[in-house]
């Protein structure tokens, strides 16, 4: 554990100059930051799901539809807000997350997209995410008279005593039943997130998870580990402790398992765990580079700040009703925090242009990163040429671990604190 803890705070300090992370309760002068900005990623958070899965890290209640109307008015005054300060610029990715979108259909999200795409310049079609007891036909009209063209459905195991130990309430026929009405439908992509490393998980039941998924004709797929976080209810059990879950080498093997079938099967790595089929615009969460966060946990990350609205829901629709901020902590970023917040989610995506970085900072990529580029490079983590760093295999998954290391527990930190109290004075990561 002490090794644990140096070896993270010297990954902070490598990539960000600091010896910490400090977020504070205050509200920072949005006009000044939404300047000298050409365009924008938009996130809104859903928080209700009809239950809550005990491994599930994210901001989330169960929901309840009186609350999910007031909740879709004060999202539609929190949209006014940041309808004038991006001011008719495009907004060029737009992510519903959760939580479960899906819930609010007929409770409020056809009123807060119309809204939306009223009061901004949406270059963009929505990528929603989904649950497949949702998904019936009428739902599907519903998601598409929207405008979403791109949907993520969160099934996660395709063995039943897998569902069940995950508390999925639904069966393996009636997931696939899901998946198959919604390719059907005609999206752009649709995306199937699932897990692995799960207690008890084989590899042929991993083999037999991938090969089901290209049998469905989805787009795109999410594979990730399952992760442990200390405040969630698996974490505070003990159930799901690291030594209880597969090794990491036992991951990389099971995560090589899914590559070849995806490769062979006409799928390319869009990012660190996603695989879309090849001419098939990907589905994408948070990984622009500039965005602003709409809803309760709403992050916003611009250039030289980071702030996040209050995760209880009651409280943000409170403050929106009131006329006050939803705006719960906020950090500002120094030049050398921009640069990794910047190279970690382009090694998320696993590949990205060296003129990107000049682009962005006005300084050649090389002068701050190309000795640690050759050194992931002479591991074999890496290809590298004059104009692109591309990750291999083994990198996106190692790089993807090392990351973790750093982002987990701040992450863990972070929304754990903002689960616990609305307005926290502070963190520190």
């Amino acid at each position: 554990m002490l090794l644990e803890v140096f070896f993270r705070n010297r990954l902070r300090k490598l990539l960000t100059g600091e010896d910490q992370i400090l977020l504070s309760r205050r509200i920072p002068s949005l006009e000044d930051h939404f300047r000298d900005i050409d365009d924008f990623g938009l996130y809104l958070h859903i928080p209700f799901c009809r239950q809550i899965c005990p491994y599930c890290p994210y901001n989330r209640e169960i929901f309840d539809p009186e609350l999910s109307r007031r909740y879709a008015d004060a999202v539609i005054r929190e949209i006014d807000l940041y309808a004038e300060l991006v001011d008719g610029r495009p907004v060029t990715s737009f992510y519903i997350g959760g939580g479960t979108p899906t819930t609010m259909l007929n409770s409020g999200m056809e009123k807060i997209l119309n809204h939306a795409k009223s009061a901004f310049h949406l270059d963009c079609a929505p990528h929603m995410e989904s649950h497949p007891n949702d998904l019936t036909e009428d739902a599907l009209n519903a998601i598409t008279d929207m405008g979403v063209e791109y949907l993520s459905i969160g099934i996660e195991a395709f063995q039943d005593h897998h569902l069940k130990s995950l508390h999925r309430p639904y069966t393996v026929v009636h997931a696939k039943d899901a998946v198959s009405r919604a390719v059907e439908k005609g999206f752009q992509c649709v995306n199937v997130d699932l897990i692995f490393a799960l207690p008890g998980q084989t590899f042929a039941e991993i083999e037999q998870a991938g090969e089901t998924l290209v049998d469905l004709g989805i787009h795109q797929t999410a594979t990730y580990p399952l992760f442990n976080f200390p405040y969630t209810k698996w974490g505070q059990n003990g159930a799901a402790k690291n030594g209880y879950l597969s090794h990491l080498f036992a991951r990389r093997k099971m995560l090589r398992i899914l590559e070849d079938i995806f490769y062979g099967s006409g799928f390319d790595r869009s990012s660190v765990w996603a695989f879309t089929r090849k001419g098939v615009q990907k589905y994408c969460s948070v990984t622009v580079p500039l965005y602003f966060g709409l809803g309760a946990s709403g992050g916003t990350y611009l250039r030289d700040v980071f702030y996040l609205n209050t995760f209880s829901t009651r409280a943000y629709i409170e403050a929106m009703e009131s006329g006050k901020s939803p705006i719960a902590l906020a950090t500002d970023l120094t030049e050398r925090m921009q640069m990794a917040g910047w190279l970690y989610w382009r090694i998320y995506e696993t590949r990205f242009r060296r003129d990107q970085f000049y682009e962005r900072f006005g300084v050649d990529f090389d002068r701050i990163y190309g000795r640690h580029m050759k050194v992931l490079s002479a591991l074999g983590f890496l290809k590298s040429n004059d104009e692109e760093v591309v990750l291999s295999d083994a990198g996106s998954y190692w790089l993807h671990v090392l990351e973790d290391t750093f982002s987990l527990n701040s992450i863990g930190q972070l929304w754990g604190a903002s689960i616990a109290d609305p307005w926290p004075d502070e963190v520190r990561l």
